[in-house]
């Protein structure tokens, strides 16, 4: 059966506040009964939560992050950026996915209520943006990764998707790619708005088809337009794994890559180092993104003020034999 705190009290003869007070390291308690408190500690086994020695404290040094999903081929390396940086600077990390939907949100708005974290880090889930502006208006500290386009008021870590998208064009432009076709991501996004817009100020298609960030959706509007009969000699993908997916149908249909026609993706998730052949892509620098709102935040907990616009980390075409 688990030791609670007013076991302790109960055992040393004080109250339960004295015992909170020792906990947290108070100096309002006499050096004895201090004593005192710490020796049935020990001898109880008594193990303080940490969410009553944070309320105790005013802090729980711990960080909450709040993500649509798991599944997302670039959450792990965010993630990853965050834990190292949230971890040495001896913070716990609580983390919130939004697999349920609403059921989701009000489990993460509870433990809001509970205070029990002190600042929020977002790769924001579909339809959250008002929420979340509503809790930073009411003190919660927040910084967003990745904004998508919707610039809001607190403050974000973002990547340059237009110079992206442009280099990705210069690069297909270069080896003298002429008809290209653009598979974006959904355009609600204002990544893809962005990476869309930035491939087509250099080299202008009207071969664009809207995709769904999907493996089989980059191998079906491949299949589609070569069983169509349209011509292309390149490929920008706005994700490597709707790449992936091109370079498979490409693959079936007896076309070479790059010989025939060259593809390019997005983002540089481990996976695009061993498709067939490897894909040229543009890299985002997740995991610096995530390590960027994580000092961000805590900087902020430490009572630095936040920077007034977004920092913007550059991405960084990396070539391989997809398009040499």
């Amino acid at each position: 059966m688990r030791v609670t705190i007013a076991d302790v009290a109960r055992e040393a003869g004080v109250s339960k506040t004295t015992v909170s007070r020792v906990i947290n390291t108070k100096a309002e308690v006499g050096g004895s009964t201090a004593a005192r408190v710490r020796e049935v500690i020990a001898e109880l086994g008594y193990v303080p939560s940490s969410g009553a020695v944070g309320l105790a404290r005013g802090s729980s040094r711990t960080v909450g992050m709040l993500v649509p999903s798991l599944t997302w081929p670039w959450m792990g390396e965010v993630l990853q950026g965050v834990v190292d940086t949230v971890e040495a600077a001896d913070y716990g990390l609580l983390l919130f996915t939004c697999n349920r939907g609403a059921e989701s949100v009000e489990r993460f708005t509870s433990q809001v209520s509970a205070r029990a974290f002190d600042g929020l880090l977002v790769v924001e889930p579909e339809n959250t943006l008002d929420h979340l502006t509503a809790l930073h208006r009411g003190g919660l500290p927040i910084v967003l990764i990745d904004d998508r386009g919707h610039h809001p008021e607190f403050p974000s870590v973002v990547t340059t998707n237009h110079e992206g998208g442009a280099s990705a064009a210069r690069h297909l432009q270069a080896g003298g790619r002429t008809r290209p076709l653009v598979l974006t991501g959904p355009h609600h996004f204002g990544c893809v708005r962005d990476r869309l817009d930035g491939f087509l100020s250099v080299l202008p298609t009207d071969l664009v088809v809207q995709g769904d960030f999907t493996e089989g959706n980059g191998r079906q509007v491949v299949e589609q337009l070569l069983a169509e009969g349209q011509r292309f000699d390149s490929v920008f993908a706005h994700n490597d794994v709707s790449a992936a997916g091109v370079l498979r149908a490409l693959h079936a249909a007896g076309r070479s890559v790059p010989g025939d026609i060259a593809v390019v993706g997005f983002d540089d998730i481990p996976m695009a180092e061993h498709t067939a052949p490897p894909l040229t892509t543009v890299r985002q620098p997740t995991r610096r993104m995530g390590e960027t709102a994580a000092r961000l935040l805590l900087s902020h907990l430490g009572g630095t003020a936040t920077p007034d616009g977004p920092v913007v980390l550059p991405t960084e075409l990396v070539v391989r034999l997809s398009a040499p």
